[in-house]
């Protein structure tokens, strides 16, 4: 009996010999008046007629077996509630610049159909359309960010799309709307001007775009007077600075409301890899172009800096995540993949870095809601799941709107092959309550790491947290096992004298709560 308890005491010790050896990060949180507030819609989404994101994901029809609200399947709209999903961007994409709105409005039978070139190849019958989206942003509670059609599209076609929405008066658009169901507009807000104009969008100069630009946004008139209309300029593919600069030096900017940006994390885009069978490797590639967003919002706010200096426009991040190969027996134009706890960690790790920068980036949005590429949601017939990244949301959803508090922090390494990336992403809050959050994730894939927070200046009495982890890296959850990866009660850390010590497990996201 004493030989057992002696081998229990030594292995304790070694333990907290262990611990007492681990290399500590200190994070520096700065309780800052002036710092700025947390945009709620950079939590926002994406909904592109894609595969089968709106037809088999969003909607089924009014006639489904499955519980649907005018045709929009009552799951979702439950768990899009559930994560305060802000804004919704639609119909695309790419799909944009080929929609026509207004062959998505009136009785369904009389609808044209057409051909979606860019995703499949698949005819689109227009089924659902303007008031089936508009509609269903109100049921969420979300503002609706439409995106107009520059590349084959007019500028009476959109001047009459705002009109239709958002005017209240007698005009032949609003007349429009009300013989098709609506009497009162639904006063949109936010409005795309074109999508990827460099690429699919029209494959435009910058110089190019910006005069078509100036021409669509000056006939797009704010009917209600009420000043909210946001112009969004189609922005930069990834790291095209000048394009940016071009926007920023050749628009005026009572003509801009934002400059978009977009950019997916990709292995190679000849190789994307596998979405759930990868290596360490391809792990590791994913992360380091996710965690290139820092230097893409740095060096695009620079420039957005030189020309607006007092921060009015605002970048507006309205495509970003992982792109990997479609999922085996998948129809390759669709774009379906998996979601495993690589893409919790690509997810927490970039909305720590908006939050950071939320002086400039005051909207983004995930590319897609349901069943395409990092999608929070994903459906098979009456099946639905919630993915990781859905979950990261929703623990992150306590930053909406609330005061950054700016961190610092020296971060640790996660080293590969020679190659070296930042191994914790952070990021602060306080909200209206008085309530402190603390959004932390370990890149790292194989080593724990430990923070040390100053609680004093925050004033932190008692902390709680919320972990999403996993044993597995490449694990997800599916059809069959559909709560494997969800949050949990996290108890890894301890708080003596003032200090916070969190123990950080491999490959997670972690929320602290601080009253």
């Amino acid at each position: 009996m004493k030989k057992v308890i002696l081998s229990m005491f030594i292995i304790a010790f070694c333990s907290q010999t262990s611990f007492a050896q681990k290399e500590t990060t200190v994070l520096t949180i700065k309780n800052t008046a002036n710092a700025p507030t947390i945009n709620k819609n950079i939590y926002g989404h994406f909904a592109e007629h894609l595969g089968r994101c709106i037809y088999g994901g969003f909607f089924v029809g009014d006639t489904s077996k499955i519980p649907n609200t005018a045709g929009v399947r009552n799951d979702i709209i439950d768990a899009l509630k559930k994560l305060k999903i802000p804004n919704l961007r639609w119909p695309g994409g790419c799909f944009a610049d080929t929609y026509h709105w207004k062959d998505g409005i009136g009785p369904r039978e009389n609808r044209p159909t057409i051909v979606n070139r860019w995703w499949g190849g698949t005819t689109e019958d227009n089924s659902f359309g303007t008031h089936d989206f508009l509609n269903l942003c109100e049921t969420l509670g979300a503002e609706p960010y439409l995106s107009g059609n520059v590349g084959s599209g007019t500028v009476q076609e959109l001047a009459d799309w705002v009109q239709y929405a958002n005017f209240g008066g007698k005009s032949p658009m609003s007349d429009l709307r009300k013989k098709n169901g609506r009497t009162e507009p639904w006063k949109v807000k936010f409005w795309g001007i074109g999508n990827e104009a460099w690429g699919c969008g029209g494959n435009m100069t910058a110089d190019y775009y910006v005069g078509e630009y100036r021409k669509f946004a000056t006939f797009m008139s704010d009917w209600e007077n009420t000043g909210g209309l946001t112009r969004i300029a189609s922005g930069s593919n990834s790291a095209d600075y000048n394009w940016t600069e071009t926007l920023m030096k050749d628009i005026p900017l009572n003509m801009l409301g934002g400059v978009g940006v977009h950019h997916y994390a990709v292995i190679d885009w000849a190789k994307k890899g596998d979405g759930v069978d990868y290596t360490e490797f391809e792990y590791f590639q994913t992360m380091k172009s996710a965690l290139k967003m820092e230097e893409l919002v740095t060096k695009h706010s620079a420039i957005m800096d030189k020309y607006d200096p007092e921060k009015k426009v605002a970048m507006i991040v309205d495509e970003w995540g992982a792109w990997y190969e479609v999922e085996k027996g998948t129809n390759p134009g669709f774009l379906y993949q998996q979601n495993t706890m690589r893409d919790a960690v690509l997810a927490g790790s970039t909305l720590n870095i908006f939050n950071n920068h939320a002086d400039r980036v005051r909207m983004a949005n995930l590319a897609q809601c349901v069943n395409v590429l990092q999608a929070v949601i994903l459906t098979d017939k009456a099946k639905m799941i919630l993915t990781p990244t859905y979950y990261v949301m929703q623990l992150y959803s306590v930053h909406q709107d609330a005061q950054q508090l700016p961190i610092s922090i020296k971060s640790p390494l996660y080293t590969f092959n020679g190659e070296s990336l930042p191994a914790l992403m952070a990021s602060a809050s306080k909200d209206k309550k008085g309530l402190t959050h603390i959004s932390l994730v370990n890149v790292d894939s194989k080593k724990e790491n430990t923070v040390e927070i100053d609680l004093n200046e925050l004033g932190i009495k008692s902390v709680t947290g919320m972990i999403i982890g996993s044993s597995k890296l490449q694990d997800f959850n599916s059809f069959d096992n559909p709560t494997k990866i969800q949050p949990v009660t996290f108890k890894g850390f301890d708080v003596k004298k003032g200090k916070l010590t969190v123990n950080i497990p491999p490959f997670s996201v972690i929320m602290l709560e601080g009253k």
